[in-house]
């Protein structure tokens, strides 16, 4: 964290601590962005959001019935915004937890034709003390939503919401309040109107400067008017994993006292003309123990490397700091066409260091060695061809108004698989320079694939198969082939269905609540408050339910959360009579996981609510 060390690589945090409330507060609404996606990560988030943090993402996901009480807290309060066609995919079927993401997670596409790149949070926090003030974070980020090991930099801002707007907070109000006209497939009133309210908040937070800095400002690209860049210093040091010729160019000329010095991947590096090259005073790369955490071993899918990206100038007596989502690259620095996200931070070089402390053998350059330019063959212009194919296709596939619509149908098996679903492209995708299209929801996996290139050429409807209510999603997995075999690329995007049950959504709830234990631990889960992550947790663990329900006939701690629960104004309990509706909602042949005694506890509650009236549902 920037605020601790600058780029300090032993300073690190866990992305869940980032977005955790501080003492006293709790999470009240949220807008992401982000360029990529895995759905794993989508699901965890609302975990740590609304009920407790964790070691690791995987600690979260072996909890499903905390990803779904995560989801259902935090739906209308947050909504993360990806670039069309950067939601990752996998050949083996997804949770069906993952339909749940619907709610939260919108594609848009750059207005400029570039991609939409920046990576931030902006969260908002509502005090437990109706005389504290709301607090607001932001997180500028270089990291995307996915699980990755790549070294990345983080911001993290606090600040209290003022009733004055703030002209610093300007770039940041533009480009939330711009997201939902970006949406490529539309996005739901509630949405739009989360979006602006975090807008507005965020343009009248006063931010606390982190250490050592005076003050911060921000920038945006990829909306037309002038292009953000470094400007003109006496030293510059660039950290970016993407990089070339024009780009590397337009800094060689900005320092005016010493050459400026660069760290990136060899890959991109060999890409650069050698002469661009000579202008830079130094040129590394990570090393090859960093990129694997000082040689552990990481799985072969995951991202590794840097993903940091960063400019470093002097200019005077200070020393300014830029992180943020741009790469030195042309679409992000000289053309705009991407839409990226720039904060600056400024201090006195005496109290953050130079160019060389930061990124020299004392600082983030200790990670890295010389880049050698014969270390890697020359770029075969046939990889750079399919690449280029399967990105348009990508384009084609998430932008060109494909719909799905399912419909329910005879079932000959005992209701298996009662509904049929269809793609449907608006029109024809001619899709060139690609040999094969195959596409499945992400429920089921690459077993259920059907080839769909032809028919997408010709504009005809293809016929998905048949699944049951609690595979329906609309998330589709592609997987796309060049003709050439040289590049590939598996993604999913989000498609407008036609057609989907109300009734879906309380399928999954029952597939996940599937016996009296699940049902126990999920009340105990219910009745946690906001901002008591211990009893979320304990709650969330297997056995916690229903062991303590079986110690007595009135099961005495339950029954005191319910009081306690209806004394605090009821919002529990009115989950609670959510849950209970959408269990018995459609369930003609399932086992029933509520107890017939929990039942007759559970009628005087409801009686009780009755007289109190409708609650927050929190």
């Amino acid at each position: 964290m920037l605020n601790r060390t600058t780029l300090d690589p032993e300073t690190r945090v866990l992305y869940g601590d980032s977005l955790q409330p501080p003492p006293g507060y709790v999470f009240d609404a949220a807008i992401a962005t982000t360029f990529s996606l895995d759905f794993e990560t989508a699901l965890a988030a609302p975990v740590s959001l609304a009920l407790f943090a964790a070691e690791n993402r995987d600690d979260i996901l072996s909890h499903p019935l905390a990803l779904l009480e995560g989801a259902e807290r935090i739906a209308g309060r947050l909504v993360v915004f990806v670039d069309a066609g950067h939601l990752h995919a996998q050949s083996r079927p997804h949770s069906r937890l993952c339909s749940l993401l619907e709610r939260i997670i919108v594609e848009v596409a750059a207005p400029r034709g570039g991609a939409f790149h920046p990576k931030l949070w902006a969260l908002r926090y509502r005090p437990t003390r109706a005389e504290d003030p709301i607090l607001l974070r932001l997180l500028v980020l270089s990291r995307n939503l996915t699980r990755d090991r790549s070294w990345d930099i983080s911001l993290r801002l606090d600040g209290e919401l003022t009733g004055r707007p703030d002209a610093t907070n300007r770039p940041l109000f533009d480009l939330i309040s711009r997201l939902p006209d970006l949406a490529v497939a539309g996005l739901s009133n509630e949405a739009r109107a989360l979006t602006a309210q975090v807008a507005e908040d965020i343009r009248r937070v006063r931010w606390t400067t982190p250490d050592r800095f005076d003050d911060v400002t921000f920038a945006v690209n990829g909306f037309g008017g002038r292009v953000w860049q470094p400007a003109s210093c006496a030293r510059l040091g660039v950290i970016s994993p993407f990089c070339d010729t024009s780009a590397l160019d337009l800094l060689s000329r900005l320092p005016t006292a010493e050459k400026p010095v660069i760290i990136s991947r060899p890959d991109q590096l060999a890409c650069v003309d050698a002469v661009t090259l000579q202008a830079f005073g130094r040129v590394s790369v990570l090393d090859e123990m960093a990129t694997s955490e000082d040689g552990e071993e990481v799985s072969t899918n995951a991202l590794q490397g840097l993903h940091a990206k960063a400019f470093i100038a002097e200019s005077g007596w200070d020393t300014i700091l830029t992180i943020g989502s741009g790469n030195a690259t042309r679409p992000a620095l000289i053309s705009g066409n991407n839409v990226e996200l720039f904060a600056s931070l400024r201090g006195k070089r005496s109290k953050v260091g130079s160019v060389e402390q930061i990124m020299g053998d004392k600082g983030f350059g200790r990670l890295t060695r010389g880049f050698v330019p014969s270390e890697l063959e020359p770029l075969d212009p046939a990889i750079a061809t399919a690449e280029a194919n399967i990105d348009d296709a990508r384009r084609a596939l998430c932008r060109g108004g494909l719909r799905l619509r399912c419909e329910r149908i005879e079932s000959q098996d005992g209701d298996a698989h009662p509904w049929r679903v269809w793609l449907i492209p608006a029109e024809s995708i001619p899709l060139s320079g690609i040999a094969s299209v195959s596409v499945w929801p992400i429920t089921r996996g690459d077993g259920h694939a059907s080839d769909v290139l032809a028919a997408l050429r010709a504009g005809t409807a293809v016929d998905l198969g048949t699944m049951p209510l609690v595979d329906l999603t609309r998330f589709l997995a592609f997987r796309v082939n060049a003709d050439n075999d040289k590049a590939s690329a598996l993604f999913s995007t989000s498609l407008v269905m036609e057609g989907l049950p109300p009734d879906r959504h309380a399928a999954i709830l029952r597939w996940v609540i599937d016996s009296r234990d699940a049902f126990f631990r999920y009340l105990r889960l219910l009745l946690s408050e906001l901002g008591d992550p211990f009893s979320a947790a304990l709650a969330a663990q297997e056995g916690a339910g229903s062991m303590s329900w079986a110690t007595a006939a009135d099961d005495a701690p339950l029954l005191e959360d319910m009081v306690r629960a209806l004394c605090r104004g009821g919002e529990r309990l009115h989950a609670i009579e959510r849950l209970m509706t959408r269990l018995e909602a459609g369930n003609d042949t399932g086992a029933d996981p509520i107890p017939a005694d929990f039942r007759t506890l559970w009628d005087a509650f409801r009686i009780a609510l009755q007289h109190q009236g409708p609650a927050y549902a929190g």
